[in-house]
Formats: structure tokens, C-alpha cells, sequence
């Protein structure tokens, strides 16, 4: 069963960050032009990302761990490189709520993925998402991840954002 937890926070000095990610030997995936069109669901968020290496369609529910200080997302949608028209028949029909735009870094270190953001309107910020694709992880272990590469990260507790980029703008 697919699981996902992750950590945002505010980059105070993303130069930084990337630095320690290199010394972790993470590996570089690119820079990624994006754009995330929001619409109104009645339950969870729907969107539509753009870019030039990651391209979905998700239906996601994110739930905050406050004890944990990180997000549980639950997916309902996952489609990579949806077709217009898949995109048409999804989204036909409801409001657009938001557009964000980004300049995404990603990088990957075994089943864990960062995002070294630069979003338009907010500046630098940066996610931690611990992914485990077929239950074989855990949670618990997926959290113990997130902690510690917060701790590697030498990310604050007073950067973390609980919120979504969208409720950032709100």
C-alpha cells in the first residue's frame, strides 16, 4: 500500500542545502519549470502539474501530523503524463482555483525525494517526501526518515510550513 510522508519548510539558504544533499550523495534529477493549476473538489486537492520533467494529474488528501510536524498524503489520482484530453475529462467542468509557479531542484536519496523550491510570490523552500510505493517501509519508518534528514538538513522547527503552497497565497 503506497505511502507518503513529508516535511516543507522555508530555505533560508537553498546554496546550503544543496550542498549537504550533495555531500548525502543524493542523486540530481534537474531542474524543473512548473506550473500547478489547482481546481475545486468537494473532498481533498485536485491538480494538474506541469513541467518539463514531472507532468500529473493528482487527487490527493494531506493530512497534518502535528506531533510528527510532516504531512500524511493519501492518493486518490495519480496519473503521469495525462493526455489533454484525460486532463479535459478530469477537470471539465470545475473552477480553476490557483496557479502556481516553480523552479524546481530534485534530488533522490533511495525511496526519498527533495524538492528545492523556488515558488513564485513565497521564495525558497524545501520538501522532504519519504515514499514508500508498496508498503514494504512503513510509516513509522517513513517518519523516522523525514527526522533525520530534517536533522541533516539542519532545518528549523520555526521554517516549517504546514500549509500547502496554495494556503500560503490565502
Amino acid at each position: 500500500m503506497y505511502a507518503d510522508i513529508t516535511i516543507k519548510a522555508f530555505c533560508a539558504n537553498p546554496a546550503e542545502t544543496e550542498s549537504i544533499l550533495h555531500e548525502l550523495q543524493a542523486d540530481f534529477h534537474g531542474l524543473d519549470v512548473q506550473t500547478d493549476v489547482y481546481y475545486h473538489t468537494e473532498h481533498g486537492r485536485l491538480k494538474h502539474r506541469q513541467g518539463n520533467i514531472e507532468n500529473r494529474l493528482i487527487h490527493y488528501n494531506r493530512l497534518y501530523l502535528p506531533t510528527e510536524k510532516s504531512f500524511k498524503t493519501e492518493v486518490l489520482l495519480y496519473l503521469k503524463n495525462p493526455s489533454v484530453a484525460t486532463v479535459s475529462d478530469v477537470c471539465a467542468g470545475l473552477q480553476k482555483v490557483a496557479e502556481i509557479r516553480k523552479l524546481r531542484k530534485l534530488y533522490f536519496l533511495d525511496n526519498v525525494k527533495f524538492h528545492l523550491d523556488k515558488v513564485e510570490g513565497l521564495g525558497h523552500l524545501i520538501e522532504i517526501e519519504a515514499i514508500d510505493l508498496d508498503g514494504s517501509f512503513g510509516v513509522d519508518y517513513l517518519k523516522q526518515q523525514c527526522e533525520y534528514f530534517k536533522d541533516q538538513l539542519q532545518i528549523a522547527d520555526k521554517d516549517l510550513v504546514r500549509e500547502s503552497y496554495i494556503d500560503l497565497f490565502n
